[in-house]
């Protein structure tokens, strides 16, 4: 058999079965029928001269073989879609910046939206003065940044938590690093003494993270075992709104140190304390099978900037 007798409408539709592992759901997905599927799955095996699927009750089970065949597939039809994911982008007029398509790379990184923006532009700080690079960058939750990072809308997102990869989600999470939490507080109040985190906060008025912020979970444990019962003020997801309400309402506000680098380096801000035990970590997440561009690899290859390096964003 040679590459011009490899039907890649069969190959397309295997792809489609092997992802759901369900015949009848892959056939409503691609408006065919059921038998009709089956059929073209078979004229596929009998082209490769092996059984790619067992069944296991209702399921279809890759073989060995099938799930070879699949990973060449999830190459070649993750590739298409990214293909098709660029042209778009093209369509939309958004590489074309200043009438310079000639050499122009665009990159579209999703972030989620508890992430801190001055993190974020840390990281792509090196392409800021990239003239050759034309950014997009969009935020939102983690789920759907996936699920169009899956579809190859984005080239990465970065997220404060981990993201699992499994058959149906082939994901790479590099983890850039990590910073420790820290405590601020207006320095109009004129507080200045190191204050202990949690335990000088039974009581007191704090701003904090929201419910759906990765470390929410971590400083509420940490409070509970020490006994500790802050007064909460405010919980907000969006760490640019954090900001302004730690500069602002007079309360202590617990938060990663690089929402409010420009605060503290300014004097706006103090900091009161810190604590080891908790950290914000920062991830990249990427597709396992991508076009690869070269100044992405750079950054991902390289370590995160320093959160403390001066910066305009939040």
């Amino acid at each position: 058999m040679n590459l011009e007798q490899l039907n890649f409408h069969h190959l397309l539709y295997f792809w489609r079965v092997a992802r759901t592992g369900h015949l009848t759901r892959a056939a409503q997905e691609l408006h065919v029928s059921q038998s009709a599927l089956s059929a073209q799955i078979r004229q596929l095996e009998e082209r490769l001269g092996e059984p790619l699927f067992e069944r296991s009750g209702r399921s279809l089970i890759l073989t060995h073989t099938g799930q070879m065949v699949m990973s060449y597939a999830e190459d070649i039809f993750g590739l298409g879609q990214e293909m098709l994911g660029r042209l778009q982008g093209r369509a939309d007029g958004m590489i074309r910046l200043q009438g310079r398509a000639d050499g122009m790379i665009r990159l579209r990184v999703g972030s989620v939206a508890t992430l801190s923006r001055n993190y974020q532009e840390n990281w792509i700080r090196p392409l800021l003065t990239d003239p050759t690079v034309v950014l997009t960058l969009e935020s939102g939750q983690i789920d759907g940044l996936i699920d169009r990072l899956i579809t190859h809308q984005f080239d990465v997102v970065l997220a404060n938590e981990a993201v699992a990869a499994d058959a149906n989600r082939p994901l790479h999470c590099r983890f850039l690093g990590s910073q420790e939490i820290c405590l601020v507080g207006p320095a109009a109040r004129g507080r200045t003494k190191a204050m202990r985190l949690p335990d000088d906060l039974d009581g007191v008025d704090v701003a904090l993270p929201g419910p759906r912020h990765a470390l929410r979970a971590q400083f509420d444990a940490l409070c509970m075992s020490a006994g500790v019962r802050p007064r909460l003020r405010a919980e907000v997801d969006d760490m640019a709104m954090l900001r302004l309400i730690a500069r602002d309402s007079g309360w202590l506000t617990v938060l990663p140190e690089v929402v409010v680098q420009d605060e503290l380096r300014t004097g706006v801000l103090v900091m009161l304390g810190r604590s080891a035990e908790l950290r914000e970590h920062f991830y990249a997440i990427t597709t396992a099978h991508r076009h690869r561009i070269e100044r992405l690899e750079s950054l991902l290859a390289g370590s995160s900037p320093p959160p403390e390096q001066p910066a305009g964003g939040r």
